[in-house]
């Protein structure tokens, strides 16, 4: 029997047993959507990784202040003083940049009021990581910084490419967002706190549903001079001179671990003694709630690889029956001329072609479930491809494949004679 006749006969059986099929086939296209899935969601969070590190930087750490830690009074804790401290010691660091936010800040521009308002105080090296805005006008710079000017840069609310279902019932709880989308606010002077600051410049965000970092909850509304923000917009919970953060990238991945003692050394000399603070590798962060997202992963896989396992279960009893209804019919194939292997090759090519049928359904159905999930989530990361498609598919059939082969080997024993004899 050549390949073309198997594939006929396969169809045909198919055909003639269409609830024990369907069953098998349902089983398999669960299990091939399910494996799909997690074959995309992978690679979406590789890639996203990828894009999130270049964006990092190579070598970037943040130093914040300990939570909990009961000072001995030796130390003032962490300060901008710090921060130059740093630079000035260390000239080949990338980026150095003190980091403050004033997460309900009072904003007011004619009729437009907010009390919501995160005003972010820091230095004009924070641009240089993380920087996924267009510029309009300029940023904060140094002369800004060290003349204490009362400038900002506005940061206007992220729109949406493709927009989930749930964004169109969703209402923006800051009154700034709306109010700096209608006006063009550069040039002006806005009210930040008790104090007037002049717009400088203004930076668009890219849509939230494409936008490469890992993480953009908390994006500044407003970004001003550290030392500004020190004099005008401090919180009352922080001391004169006290910032919230440090970050820091060494732009040099292998010279990570050596500045990372030697930082820690000089702000133990600088606080005389009392660790009251924390360096922390972003990296490792990352890797942290990536492993929260393999956990997930690891669980649809392990649903997929059970919903295919029932289906080629399925598909072996679809086989034992069918051998069972047609042992006579083996027995004539046998008889004249028919060979072991050309029964072998019968059932198996029946089951994987009933197993390439249901992975074919299984990418559909796995398509339809990355467009739903697409759309309750503000970002999903699957990212498909057609060699995705054509493994799940070759994984079913496989499957099916391989279930089937000891039912179809034990007909292909059968003994011509005895199975003629069969009714």
């Amino acid at each position: 029997m050549n390949a073309a006749e198997a594939l006929r006969v396969g169809a045909r059986e198919i055909y003639a047993n269409k609830f024990r099929s369907a069953l098998s086939f349902a089983a398999v296209s669960v299990g091939v959507a399910s494996l799909l899935y997690t074959l995309a969601q992978t690679r979406g969070m590789q890639e996203a990784l990828q894009k999130n590190l270049a964006l990092m930087g190579p070598g970037r750490m943040t130093i914040e202040a300990k939570r909990n830690y009961v000072s001995k009074g030796l130390s003032q804790g962490l300060t901008l003083s710090d921060a130059d401290a740093l630079r000035r010691q260390f000239p080949q660091l990338y980026m150095v940049a003190p980091k403050t936010m004033r997460w309900n800040g009072r904003f007011q521009h004619g009729r437009g009021e907010s009390r919501r308002m995160r005003v972010l105080g820091t230095s004009p090296e924070w641009r240089r990581r993380d920087w996924v805005y267009q510029l309009r006008g300029r940023f904060i710079n140094q002369w800004d910084t060290d003349h204490q000017s009362r400038v900002c840069v506005l940061v206007l609310p992220a729109g949406w490419h493709k927009k989930p279902f749930w964004a169109n019932f969703w209402k923006r709880d800051n009154p700034y967002d709306d109010y700096a989308l209608h006006h063009d606010l550069m040039g002006r002077q806005v009210r930040l706190e008790d104090s007037y600051f002049t717009v400088v410049g203004v930076l668009t965000p890219p849509p939230q549903d494409l936008d490469p970092r890992w993480e953009s909850w908390g994006t500044p509304n407003a970004i001003v001079p550290m030392t500004a923000f020190q004099e005008r917009l401090r919180p009352l919970w922080l001391k004169p001179n006290q910032v919230e953060e440090i970050l820091i990238d060494t732009g040099d991945e292998r010279a990570l671990e050596r500045l990372r003692r030697e930082i820690k050394q000089l702000l133990l000399h600088r606080h005389r003694g009392e660790e009251d603070f924390e360096i922390n590798d972003m990296r490792e962060a990352i890797e942290t709630e990536l492993e929260k997202q393999r956990k997930y992963i690891n669980a649809a896989l392990a649903l997929g690889i059970v919903a295919l396992l029932a289906g080629g279960i399925g598909i072996m009893n679809v086989t034992l029956a069918a051998i069972f209804s047609r042992v006579k019919e083996i027995g004539i194939r046998r008889a004249v001329g028919a060979t072991p292997g050309d029964i072998l090759a019968q059932f198996v090519i029946e089951a994987g072609l009933l197993g390439a049928a249901g992975g074919v359904a299984g990418v559909g159905l796995g398509l339809v479930g990355v467009y739903y999930l697409k759309q309750m989530t503000d970002r999903d990361l699957a990212h498909m491809t057609w060699l995705h498609c054509l493994a799940v598919v070759a994984v079913g059939a496989l499957i099916s494949a391989v279930f089937a082969a000891v039912p179809a080997w034990q007909a292909s024993r059968l003994d011509p004679v005895e199975a003629i004899k069969s009714e």
